[in-house]
């Protein structure tokens, strides 16, 4: 299988002050397309960091991410947001939805942030809505859903520009059990159909769904 993410040597230091703060320390990684990982790690260990470098939300101080081929170290911001919006589908803890927005408004966004035409993008929407079983609430906001309805919004948006990779984020770390249950179901079936996924979670359960598991300590690769 082709690889869809590639990270050689990556590092990254943050300065606070005029201290150096280093949290990740050389990590070489490779995801390959249709593959189910999962990030594992103590509080502190660098995962989020990770995943953000990863989601060319964060640049490492060093080293090359890959994704899909293109090396996100020689872009510029405008570029990256590009990678981001057509190769990334991201899905968060919080959900991160827009409050005001309606469910269908919330997953269109990011297929108006690449211009996708409205009719294509209001088509596109409600189709993934009722996929996740969301056709009665469309025209619902944020907080007028549960948690596990918001974060069936939160999958549906991701999925808005057919990404080559989703990043999750403890995707299950606001919801009580059977919800997160329901939500792991939702990313079992989507890798099954071919959707690459990249999960961080301190969930042993998730993680046993995986097929690999990637475990940090202190920044490094645990091997």
């Amino acid at each position: 299988m082709d690889r869809i993410l590639e990270t050689e040597s990556v590092t990254k230091t943050y300065r606070l002050g005029k201290i150096d703060v280093p949290v990740l320390h050389g990590i070489d990684l490779s995801v390959k397309q249709g593959e189910f990982a999962a990030i594992m790690g103590p509080s502190g260990s660098g995962k989020s960091t990770l995943l953000n470098i990863i989601g060319c939300l964060d640049r490492p101080t060093s080293g090359r991410v890959l994704i899909d081929c293109i090396d996100t170290s020689t872009l510029s911001d405008n570029e990256l947001a590009v990678i981001r919006g057509r190769k990334i589908g991201f899905v968060f803890q919080t959900f991160n939805l827009v409050a005001r927005l309606s469910a269908q408004r919330n997953v269109e966004m990011p297929m108006i942030y690449q211009d996708v035409p409205r009719n294509a993008r209001v088509k596109r929407a409600r189709e993934l809505l009722t996929l996740f079983g969301l056709s009665d609430r469309m025209d619902h906001k944020p907080p007028e859903m549960s948690g596990g309805q918001r974060q069936r919004v939160a999958l549906a948006r991701a999925l808005a520009n057919d990404p080559a990779l989703i990043l999750a984020d403890e995707p299950t770390g606001n919801l009580d059990s059977k919800t997160g249950k329901e939500i792991l179901r939702i990313l079992e079936d989507l890798n099954e159909r071919g959707r690459t996924i990249l999960i961080v979670t301190h969930d042993h359960e998730i993680a046993g769904k995986c097929d690999r598991i990637i475990r940090l300590k202190d920044g490094v690769i645990e091997t």
